[in-house]
């Protein structure tokens, strides 16, 4: 990416400061529950399945599927170029876990439902702490399926 669109960024706290600042090190992170195993995403205090409160952040693959997509033709406001690709991936290790977030490095028509992609993530320098924006793109060595 040559220049680094205007986005509004999100107010890092201490509950989702790892998710946003994990691209740093080329990692998408989510909290994890420890007693079974569950990614939960948003981050929760508690585990939405065991409703355990042993939580602890970890990396997954970065891999992700395409669920659902949408192309935006209109500016409404500074950004990514018109028109981009609006999708909800969901990660190779629990399609539970869902993210909207935009696809990037193909053409937004080529984007489909099945796709599989894989994260990159846009760096935007922020006063209040740098943020990584984790954004997918086609995943060359899964073409062929999820």
């Amino acid at each position: 990416m040559s220049e680094v669109p205007f986005r509004v960024l999100p107010r890092l706290t201490d509950r989702n400061r790892p998710f946003w600042t994990g691209g740093e090190k080329g990692e998408l992170r989510f909290l994890r529950c420890r007693r079974c195993a569950t990614y939960v995403h948003p981050p929760a205090p508690v585990c939405p399945l065991d409703r355990g409160k042993d939580l602890a952040w970890e990396a997954v693959s970065g891999r992700a599927t395409v669920a659902a997509v949408t192309i935006n033709h209109k500016q409404w406001m500074p950004g990514p170029e018109v028109p981009y690709a609006v999708a909800i991936v969901e990660i190779a290790e629990q399609p539970s876990v869902r993210l909207t977030t935009n696809i990037v490095g193909c053409p937004p028509e080529e984007v489909r439902i099945g796709m599989p992609v894989r994260v990159v993530f846009e760096h935007h320098p922020d006063p209040a702490g740098d943020v990584w924006i984790p954004l997918f793109e086609p995943d060359p060595e899964r073409e062929g399926g999820r």
